[in-house]
């Protein structure tokens, strides 16, 4: 019942990466514990002075035998300080401690200063007497120097910085049992030595190792205490981690690459021969830098899963990058190292978890990254995708460059339109328009149909979708660029069959209960279950569906309800003053309807329709040219006169009011339409057309002609007026689809007018109005 009175002089501890606290105390005295006053909330006692009574309590010791022990400690002492390095501070005062200071203080500085355990510790505090101090230190003094003979024997002798921690933290050498506070401290000595080593072997560059190696000696001197230590830690394992050096090979055979591209994909010529490309280059030039590609195309068109084919296809590693959303530039930089929670950027951890140098990184969704207060990632991006810089990303976190020039960038984006032109610039982007109907009807066979039934757990001897049925689905039930909304309608067919299927074999392990002898309520039951099957209409309800189950119209429409889309372009032609135009969106091509109505008024024109700005100075170009020229075509309002707004007002109006448009691509349907409607013409109803507008009445080429081409040709569309510096852009569209169409090159607004209209728009003038003239 001996304690220690000490007053408390500061506290310092963490609670990450655990709970851990240190208390820093000055000790006064020793104490014995007379009486125990009360235990919580903390244990007050009575106690008794210990120490400073000593030389009344000790009266009796011979001073002789305490000199004779106080000098073979002081001698035992001054041989262990000098067995260390007299040029580090500490060591230098412990020396002049020893002479300073009074003999009775010296067994506990010295206790406190050399390796001993816990147990030992307690058991110098409890040793009131002054003799007995002594022959318990004098020991512990004896082990200590005679580990520090057998370990300077054993290490050769290596530079002063040995020393200082040979000094600090000397190896135990005897077989006392320690603590498990000791073994966690030379398991954590052992697992930073083990750090050094590894990033000793590593084969990072001169640059990060000369930082490493800094960070461990500044790592080997911080007490575990303080937040830095775990800081650093993380910092040095991530290094040793990275990549440096270790990459994949390639697989450079061009024919096993082309059959696995078309293996996993139908279409997409530009992009196979790219990849096909870049591996026929690697095969003439082995360090060829990782070109640096933009995948831009509407949703569902395979973007992001040709990336993973184009790894599978070179044997390298895949890692994703979502970029949608991101507004910060540490995402793509990484953090520095002083912000509480740090962390390396997106690239180093994609580094990090495929572990080689030389992976296939798929930058998905790069139009749409944000902006804040936190910095551009997109402009964080110009070095990642920078072939000339990449070799040098340097990371906020890691603070020292590393090589990306091995790195397959690939980027996908709906447009270019919201890409920095300095981004865009640096990536060479590739077109992946929309697929064609027999392009969809193929993917679906191929790829689609095959993973639904996996998924849904069916097989072709169970369900059969025919061509026919997939094209339905196509143009009845989906509108779209991509394969997405088709695959989940067939996976409602997959679905809707596998309840069938499910249905039927839990009917046929019923027990036939016609057989005990009910004969009436037999007959019932067939009756009823005669009933013509909703999947088919020779299937049955109640009895196991014959095998395979026929997807026909009949089922389509009793699984996916009536159709969403039907042909509906002769339906809306049929009244002058409405035309069909071509847009270009994000998602793909549309058919676009204009309409148009005059009314008596004040020669107003008035727009509807969430029209741009562009929008809406073509339809103020249209009316104005319409204007300029009606007396050549003939054109009248309603009273008759060539002035086309005189006591008229004009509503143009762009059906699906919901949606935003703007674009110059609609001019020659605007001028169309307003033709029709002052002319009393129909416009044909299968004719769409798209092409920008001057008032001269030239018609100027715009863009997006492959996915506008293949929204005309979903519609059931036959004839399209593009213009005639567009007439290129026509080889990139299959043969297919341009043997379905028939193109009209125009030039100018006469030749758009007279491909629009039914026997041409050029209108001979009226004798009898001439006649009224004189």
């Amino acid at each position: 019942r001996i304690g220690t009175a000490a007053l408390a002089v500061q506290v310092v501890g963490s609670n990450w990466p655990k709970p851990h606290y240190t208390l820093l105390v000055t000790g006064l005295c020793r104490f014995q514990i007379l009486q125990l006053l009360k235990e919580k909330p903390y244990p007050v006692a009575e106690v008794e002075q210990l120490d400073r009574l000593e030389q009344f309590t000790n009266q009796h010791q011979s001073e002789e035998e305490l000199g004779e022990l106080s000098e073979q400690f002081y001698k035992y002492a001054v041989q262990l300080v000098e067995m260390l390095d007299m040029s580090v501070p500490a060591v230098a005062k412990l020396r002049r401690l020893l002479d300073n200071l009074p003999r009775e203080a010296l067994p506990d500085i010295l206790t406190s200063i050399i390796r001993t355990s816990n147990k030992e510790k307690l058991q110098i505090l409890d040793a009131v007497r002054l003799e007995e101090r002594f022959k318990m230190t004098i020991p512990l003094l004896v082990r200590q120097i005679e580990g520090l003979k057998l370990l300077q024997k054993t290490r050769k002798p290596k530079q002063d910085d040995d020393k200082r921690v040979v000094a600090i933290r000397p190896r135990r050498i005897n077989h006392i049992p320690s603590t498990a506070e000791d073994e966690e401290e030379e398991e954590d000595h052992d697992d930073v030595v083990m750090l050094e080593k590894k990033i000793r072997t590593s084969s990072m560059s001169e640059q990060a190792l000369k930082v490493c190696l800094k960070e461990i000696k500044r790592l080997k001197k911080m007490p575990q205490s303080m937040p830095e230590y775990a800081l650093t830690r993380n910092y040095l394992e991530l290094m040793v981690e990275l990549p440096w050096n270790k990459s994949t090979k390639d697989r450079l055979e061009i024919r096993a690459a082309r059959i696995l591209l078309d293996n996993d994909h139908y279409a997409m010529e530009k992009l196979k021969k790219r990849v096909l490309e870049y591996l026929a280059v690697r095969q003439l030039k082995n360090n060829l830098k990782g070109p640096i590609l933009c995948f831009v195309g509407p949703p569902g068109v395979g973007k992001t899963s040709v990336g993973r084919s184009i790894a599978k296809t070179l044997g390298r590693e895949f890692h994703r990058i979502a970029l949608g959303g991101v507004c910060d530039q540490s995402d793509i930089r990484g953090h520095r190292r002083t912000y509480v929670g740090s962390m390396p950027g997106r690239i180093i951890n994609g580094l990090k978890t495929v572990g080689v140098n030389n992976p296939v990184f798929l930058l998905d969704e790069v139009d749409k990254l944000g902006k804040s207060l936190q910095g551009d990632p997109a402009a964080a991006l110009l070095e990642v995708l920078d072939p000339e810089q990449n070799h040098g990303f340097t990371d906020h976190y890691l603070n020292v460059a590393f090589d990306l020039s091995q790195v397959l960038f690939i980027a996908t984006a709906n447009t270019t339109a919201t890409i920095p032109p300095a981004l865009l610039d640096r990536m060479e982007v590739i077109r992946v328009p929309g697929y064609t109907q027999e392009e969809k009807i193929e993917i679906a066979h191929r790829h689609l149909i095959p993973k639904q039934l996996e998924q849904h757990g069916l097989t072709p001897q169970q369900i059969q979708i025919p061509q026919v049925t997939t094209l339905d689905i196509i143009t009845r039930y989906t509108r779209e660029a991509g394969v997405r909304s088709l695959d989940r309608k067939l996976g409602a067919i997959c679905r809707a069959v596998a309840v069938k299927v499910a249905e039927g074999q839990h009917k046929e392990t019923k027990p036939d209960r016609a057989e005990v002898g009910e004969g009436e309520d037999c007959k019932e039951h067939v009756t009823e279950d005669t009933k013509p099957e909703s999947i088919s209409d020779t299937a049955d309800l109640a009895l196991p569906p014959e095998m395979p189950i026929l997807i026909d119209f009949h089922a389509l429409k009793d699984i996916l309800g009536p159709p969403l889309y039907e042909m509906e372009v002769s339906e809306r032609l049929s009244q002058p003053g409405v035309a069909i135009g071509l847009a270009w969106t994000p998602l793909g091509g549309e058919i676009m309807f204009v309409e148009a109505s005059r009314m008596d008024g004040e020669g107003q024109l008035t727009l509807t329709g969430q029209l741009g700005d562009i929008m809406k100075e073509s339809a103020h170009l249209a009316i104005s040219w319409l204007r300029s020229n009606a007396k050549r075509y003939q054109l009248t309002n309603a009273s008759g006169s060539f002035d086309l707004l005189d006591n008229t007002d004009i509503h143009l109006h762009f059906p699906a009011g919901a949606v935003t448009k703007d674009g110059p691509s609609a001019g020659v349907t605007i001028v169309t339409c307003l033709a029709s409607l002052f002319s009393g013409r129909l416009v044909c109803s299968d004719v769409a057309m798209t092409g920008e507008i001057t008032l001269r009445g030239l018609v100027l080429p715009v863009g997006g002609i492959k996915d506008k081409v293949l929204a005309a040709h979903r519609a059931g569309l036959k004839r399209i007026i593009i213009p005639q510096r567009n007439e290129k852009d026509l080889e990139e569209i299959a043969l297919n689809v341009r043997q379905d169409l028939t193109f009209v090159m125009a030039s100018c607004l006469d030749e758009v007018l007279n491909a629009a209209f039914d026997g041409g728009f050029s209108v001979k003038p009226r004798v009898e109005r001439l006649s009224s003239k004189l």
